[in-house]
């Protein structure tokens, strides 16, 4: 063998060796960066911040988290989409990436196939908050409402069209046959001040966003919008218990890396999530958040993402919302 093709040759098996078991003996070797696609302060940035202190002990080297909001969390996504597969880059996922992925025809990015998914971290419900000045006690007087005068109220959601939050409002538009229009609002805090006036009537809010305006009184919480009651409003009916049978909005968290990323780094960095996230002290500090700690296998995260993407998609085309 020529020398030339010897050295290409034994470049070749470097790489391969790099990606091996060696690959995870090494990582982490410098700092690990997980990129939030929202702003800083949301239940997202929070747990995301919790789990990286939790690592850096665990592991010896720093996390840290970057904060980069834009076009509905796709901002963040693509970047991660496209960079380096060395498990130095690690996306933060919500229900949003799944959502983005039933309402864009052309993402830069596969929201499934271009990422290594790792584990699930927890899940959050949403609530549906009514104004303080609007006239109801619960679920039933809502829809009581909303039939003796359709298309009076509305539902304000932050984020514009296309959230989370919109899409919880619309399949309980479905679900129930109430009348109600979506009122797209820039931001939570513009969603409250608009409903503490008077001018709106409802909203469907992840639970840390709006917590300590239903603590205060400011704004009252009529339900959860998951299956099950939260262990931090346990007095608080779900939809499906308060008249909407069939509801079902929960919100999760989970990583994700690119696809292509070495399985002896995504096992290693999966594993020491899992661990940190088995802790009592953690669940508890993660608990305050209104988040309740839920991990899982690669595999299922991936299924659970592409169910996500099939289960919005399906209510675009009954709630009539086209894809942008």
């Amino acid at each position: 063998m020529k020398l030339g093709n010897w050295l290409a040759a034994a470049a070749v098996g470097v790489a391969v060796a790099a990606t091996g078991p060696a690959a995870a003996q090494e990582w982490p070797a410098r700092t690990v960066k997980f990129l939030v696609p929202y702003g800083a302060g949301g239940g997202t940035d929070i747990v995301s911040r919790i789990i990286a202190q939790q690592l850096q002990e665990k592991l010896g080297q720093s996390f840290v988290v970057e904060n980069k909001p834009g076009a509905g969390s796709t901002l963040g996504a693509d970047t991660v989409a496209k960079s380096e597969k060395d498990g130095y880059t690690v996306l933060v996922l919500s229900n949003a990436h799944a959502v983005a992925g039933a309402l864009y025809k052309k993402l830069p990015y596969d929201p499934v196939k271009d990422f290594q998914m790792t584990t699930q971290i927890g899940t959050v419900p949403l609530l549906l908050v009514a104004s303080p000045k609007f006239d109801v006690k619960d679920v039933k007087d809502v829809l009581a409402k909303a039939k003796a005068d359709p298309g009076k109220y509305n539902f304000g959601a932050a984020g514009g069209v296309g959230t989370t939050q919109h899409f919880a409002g619309e399949l309980f538009r479905v679900l129930s046959g109430a009348d109600i229009r979506h009122v797209p609002f820039k931001t939570t805090p513009d969603v409250l001040t608009s409903m503490m006036q008077g001018d709106m009537q409802l909203t469907f809010e992840l639970l840390p966003a709006v917590r300590g305006q239903i603590d205060s009184g400011n704004v009252k919480a009529l339900a959860v919008t998951s299956s099950e009651r939260n262990p931090a409003y346990p007095n608080i009916p779900t939809l499906a218990e308060a008249g909407v049978p069939g509801y079902d909005v929960t919100s999760w968290y989970g990583f994700a890396m690119p696809a292509g990323t070495p399985k002896p780094v995504v096992d290693k960095f999966t594993k020491a999530v899992q661990d940190v996230l088995a802790k009592d002290e953690v669940k508890a500090a993660i608990a305050k958040t209104g988040i309740v700690v839920k991990t899982s296998s690669n595999e299922e995260l991936t299924k659970h993402v592409a169910s996500e993407i099939a289960k919005w998609s399906d209510l675009m085309k009954k709630a009539g919302i086209e894809q942008r």
